[in-house]
């Protein structure tokens, strides 16, 4: 027995370990970098930090753009 009453075992139980991190392009918080980009008419404008490129309306087209 070990402390506070739970044997040791070696089952093949899955682990309950940190896994893989957040890397880049790995879901939201891209970074600094990059272009956000229009959908509809590929128009391309410098990502800025701390504005998501979905707020942002393309110049050309008005349209949300989205993240490159």
């Amino acid at each position: 027995m070990t402390p506070r009453g739970r044997a040791m075992g070696s089952g093949g139980g899955a682990g309950r370990g940190h896994g893989m991190g957040q890397g880049k392009g790995g879901g939201r918080g891209l970074g600094p970098g990059g272009n956000c980009v229009c959908p509809s008419c590929g128009e391309k404008v410098p990502h800025e930090r701390g504005v998501p490129c979905f707020d942002v309306k393309c110049p050309k087209c008005g349209s949300s753009m989205t993240r490159e």
